[in-house]
């Protein structure tokens, strides 16, 4: 609970943050031990992941695990970050909109307009909320501070290296799937409890459900399309769409129903997974 809280007080330094620091490691052991195999790859995150997961599982004390907690927590830079862009957006300068949406997302901003970057931010936050917070706390839960700085670790090896491309398409196979296992009950749990906060944001638990319940298949990612499912639910808004990944475009199904997202509902987002934070920090206290 009080790294929960110093999450909420103590924004992040611009340098020397820990999540940062252990992806420069991460980045270091990459150069060193990339091959273009599956097996150069489980040998990074092996390397990478079982330094941190040892650490972790040797913090002792109520100030050691609440400063593991902080650090591992993003949900509120998160949020920042995205009433940043909503801010932007109200004073018109979609410019300065975009270029601060590409810390929150990976795909091309340049060509999108108020409701495409509007969209995107809102798809970031539901995602990133399992990631960033319930993940974390669900894991800490289960497993101590091991699974708390465990946890994010894979999380982030997946960010580095978890792509379908010429590069990382073998390499960063284990990366990619040891993040979908770890990522499988938070991502569930932040959409059941996107669907019990619906209200908060105006909208239906029993919408919120079906919606859920419908669309998360369609997603190509088995754990963001739960929570961004869920939330579109939550939020009566249509989420998905056509995305671009440098020279790779994915089409992706609509999820959700109602209007498409506008500067509003960054906001509204931004309120629902402060309290879907808040109920994944209950849960966590609670087990």
């Amino acid at each position: 609970m009080a790294g929960f809280v110093l999450d909420r007080l103590v924004p992040d330094p611009r340098r020397g943050h820990p999540v940062a620091l252990f992806g420069a490691a991460a980045g270091w052991c990459e150069r060193r031990l990339y091959r273009d195999s599956v097996a150069a790859g489980a040998l990074f995150v092996g390397v990478s992941v079982l330094p941190m997961v040892t650490v972790g599982s040797r913090l002792r004390g109520p100030v050691p695990v609440a400063l593991a907690t902080w650090a591992v927590l993003g949900g509120s830079m998160l949020g920042r970050e995205a009433e940043r862009v909503a801010d932007a957006l109200e004073r018109g300068d979609l410019d300065g909109a975009r270029t601060l949406v590409r810390g929150l997302c990976g795909r091309e901003v340049d060509d999108l307009d108020a409701g495409g970057v509007a969209r995107a931010v809102v798809e970031s936050v539901a995602e990133n909320t399992s990631d960033a917070v319930v993940g974390p706390l669900l894991w800490g839960a289960l497993c101590g501070p091991a699974g708390l700085v465990g946890f994010r670790a894979v999380n982030t090896l997946d960010a580095m290296v978890g792509y379908r491309d010429d590069r990382y398409e073998r390499f960063g196979k284990v990366a990619a799937r040891s993040d979908d296992v770890a990522g499988w009950a938070p991502s569930r749990l932040t959409a059941l409890l996107a669907v019990a906060a619906a209200p908060v944001v105006g909208g239906s638990p029993g919408r919120a459900w079906r919606v859920w319940r419908r669309d998360h298949g369609a997603h190509p990612s088995p754990n963001a399309g739960q929570c961004e499912a869920a939330f579109a639910g939550a939020l009566g808004l249509r989420l998905g769409g056509t995305n671009v990944y440098g020279d790779r475009v994915e089409h992706r199904p609509v999820m959700g129903e109602g209007a498409e997202p506008a500067v509003v509902d960054i906001r509204r987002a931004v309120r629902l997974a402060r309290v879907v934070n808040l109920g994944a920090l209950l849960a966590a206290v609670a087990r």
